[in-house]
């Protein structure tokens, strides 16, 4: 028993590792999305060649954060095969039978997995980490979903500018996008540039990286936008929508604000 029970302890480590890590990495300005890929990418060894590994490479303290958890993952890979060998292979008087090992085993992924993926655990578990770093670590620990009034349906997000999306070739004025509830924050290029708080006049290109600020459904409504009239019309319809939505909030926040 104590052997399946030192693969569920390795793998509560694990977990731990690499959410600290990506909580690590959001600190020093990676998308929430992106630090948790990097990190479990690193964790497990897999060696996902990305735009974002390359910013992760060229950051110093974001390097030796993946440095450090590429060794561990190492260790821990090697430690939870090793104690898997020792659980079915090994038998004596006071082991148990091996159909007891695979459900302890089984049962305690099982549980490890449910409890990761609780939202309101994430949640909590992140403040907790960022408190931490904040006080023993030199990164500066933000909440930057409070910052940025990230609440409800609102996100900040990376597009891919594709050669076929609907906003290629158009300038900022001529896309509209503020009319669908969409502001462009930044702009990088495929050549590295970055384009801060981009003005009308600034064209969006083929291999583009925007960084926006909206309502979830909105962006990935743009996300999924391809040129042509289909796409015009669709233009057309995100912004009747929009008015709507913004309708709906004034009259909400009208009526709490009466309560």
């Amino acid at each position: 028993m104590f052997p399946a029970l030192s693969v569920i302890c390795i793998l509560i480590f694990s977990i731990l590792m690499t959410r600290i890590t990506a909580a690590a990495l959001e600190n020093t300005g990676l998308s929430s999305k992106s630090a948790k890929f990097q990190a479990r990418s690193a964790f497990t060894g897999c060696g996902f060649t990305t735009k974002e590994s390359e910013k992760i490479v060229q950051h110093p303290v974001r390097r030796k954060l993946i440095f450090t958890l590429m060794l561990l993952g190492n260790a821990g890979i090697v430690t939870v095969i090793a104690t898997l060998l020792i659980t079915f292979l090994h038998k004596d008087e006071r082991s148990l039978p091996w159909y007891l090992n695979i459900s302890i085993v089984v049962g305690g992924i099982l549980i490890l997995w449910i409890v990761s993926s609780n939202k309101n655990i994430d949640k909590w578990l992140c403040k907790i980490i960022n408190l931490l770093l904040n006080r023993f670590s030199s990164l500066k620990s933000r909440d930057y979903s409070s910052l940025l009034n990230l609440a409800g349906n609102y996100q900040v997000s990376e597009l891919y500018v594709k050669e076929d999306d609907w906003v290629v070739g158009k300038t900022l004025f001529e896309s509209n996008l503020r009319n669908e509830g969409i502001t462009v924050l930044g702009i990088e290029r495929m050549n590295g540039n970055y384009i801060g708080l981009p003005n009308n006049v600034v064209k969006i290109m083929h291999g583009d990286n925007l960084i926006v600020y909206g309502r979830e459904t909105a962006i990935k409504r743009l996300d999924m936008r391809k040129k042509g009239d289909i796409g015009n019309q669709d233009h057309e319809h995100a912004k009747v929508q929009h008015m709507k939505a913004v309708s709906d909030e004034k009259k909400e926040d009208e009526k709490n604000h009466k309560e």
